[in-house]
């Protein structure tokens, strides 16, 4: 992008409020001093016109068929290009349509068409995955994204990794030098632009920082609420300690959650297996998760075709969703399946799931292609996935929380191919986040004991490491 335009662009983006500065969470869920919100743009139609063109030049060395914008802000910018240079465009639709054809993808086309997407800032660049995914679906070719903004933050390297390529007009490194020169800028922002064009690790704002080790750093990375509450839970109580409570009576759910509660920063359940299971049990145990400050996991390991899983999350006798703050589920399914799990997600509760990518029995089948493939999934859905049930630290994203089950004083195992690891090889070895003890505690001769046993030596090897 030239001077003159990267110039016009940030002054008067800057000058409408569409720029601002301060401390700002994103939708990928990272903190930024700076906020790129497009939206007043269709109030000011010279400017909107201006986008659009700037959008087109980047855009013709792309080849396309059509142009689908990302919902919600990139609409007005890709209808504006549409009627300006005559090409059809595609709308995609952000909530599942429940009747009638139920497309994802509306607008003419064929099967075979290549569809460019139009997007106005892009940080992580899940967004556009997200629209790919239905347009892909929808039996369209996807190869090109064009943005106003990258802030540069990930989002190309992502869709890279996805075999899209990202054209950007401009970069915010571009933004803010031009803001550099503006005479409209106050002495404030001035300052605080300063600082962000002193930040040469990649442009990142927030670097991206491999030190970047506790659970309050990381939990500024987090697209999802409910990991950064976890993060923010754990450093608060000092506790990386998740019981999975597999008993079979509801009495005794509550028992130990009242009892083992002020030691955990989450209690595990398998709420399946409760024999005298009732609504009650559920409000009583919610109750007790705020009087302890922990999270309730519910161990359902979701793995069916989306439209199933849904009724399974949110319907039937347990009626999941409206209790449990996280979940979790095996990848095998693929896309659909998380898809449909967060389209049943109640809106009167945030949630998170946690993803299979690796398990601690002995001779199971998931090999290192599939979690791989997890992973990749998981950058897919990072408003939704929070995480992974693993056996290893998996990404150097600061982002992602890793539970590892399987954990054991002892480390015989059982009979059944249970493999057991102590605290501080799972924290310091295999570098993950919460350790998940079942039989050590529930069996112990003094399980609250035991658990405060566990505790200390989860929140020690994870000081340790910080440390390090």
């Amino acid at each position: 992008m030239n001077g003159s335009h990267s110039h016009y662009l940030a002054e008067e983006l800057y000058k409408i409020g569409a720029i601002q500065f301060g401390q700002f969470t994103l939708k990928s869920g990272q903190m930024s001093p700076i906020y790129i919100n497009l939206r007043p743009i269709i109030s000011c139609p010279n400017l909107l016109r201006s986008i659009a063109d700037m959008l087109w030049e980047k855009a013709r060395s792309c080849q396309f068929d059509r142009v689908c914008g990302v919902p919600y802000t990139a609409l007005p910018i890709t209808t504006c290009l549409s009627l300006h240079h005559d090409l059809p465009m595609l709308m995609r639709r952000k909530e599942k349509k429940s009747y009638g054809t139920k497309q994802k993808i509306e607008g003419i086309f064929h099967e075979g068409q290549r569809c460019l997407i139009i997007e106005d800032v892009a940080t992580t660049g899940g967004s556009i995955l997200e629209t790919a995914a239905d347009i892909v679906e929808s039996g369209l070719i996807v190869n090109d994204a064009v943005v106003l903004i990258d802030r540069e933050q990930g989002g190309g390297a992502n869709l890279k990794e996805k075999k899209y390529t990202l054209h950007a007009v401009c970069t915010l490194t571009d933004i803010l030098n031009a803001l550099m020169t503006s005479a409209t800028v106050t002495k404030e922002d001035r300052k605080i632009i300063t600082q962000l064009l002193e930040q040469t690790i990649t442009h990142s704002i927030p670097p991206l920082s491999p030190q970047s080790k506790s659970f309050t750093e990381r939990a500024a990375f987090c697209s999802n609420p409910i990991a950064k509450k976890l993060f923010a839970l754990m450093e608060h109580k000092k506790s990386n300690l998740a019981l999975s409570a597999d008993v079979t009576s509801g009495k005794e759910l509550l028992a130990l959650a009242d009892k083992i509660g002020p030691e955990l920063c989450v209690l595990k359940t398998h709420i399946d297996i409760i024999e005298d299971f009732n609504a009650r049990l559920v409000q009583d145990l919610q109750a007790l998760s705020e009087k302890h400050h922990f999270l309730i996991f519910e161990d359902r390991k979701f793995s069916d075709i989306g439209h199933t899983v849904q009724q399974q999350y949110a319907k039937g006798v347990y009626h999941i969703a409206e209790w449990a703050d996280m979940i979790n589920a095996h990848a095998l399914p693929g896309p659909h399946m998380i898809q449909g799990l967060s389209e049943a997600r109640s809106s009167n509760k945030q949630s998170g799931l946690l993803l299979v990518a690796q398990m601690s029995s002995q001779d199971n089948l998931l090999s290192t292609e599939y979690t791989e493939k997890t992973v990749a999934l998981a950058k897919q859905f990072s408003d939704f996935v929070m995480g992974f049930i693993t056996q290893k630290k998996l990404s150097a994203e600061p982002q992602w929380i890793y539970m590892i089950p399987g954990v054991h004083v002892a480390q015989e195992g059982d009979h059944l191919g249970q493999h057991y690891i102590t605290p501080e090889q799972a924290i310091l070895e295999n570098d993950c986040d919460i350790i998940i003890v079942g039989r050590g505690i529930l069996k112990a001769q003094d399980p609250l004991a035991a658990a405060k046993h566990y505790r200390n030596a989860g929140w020690e090897a994870y000081q340790k490491k910080v440390s390090l």
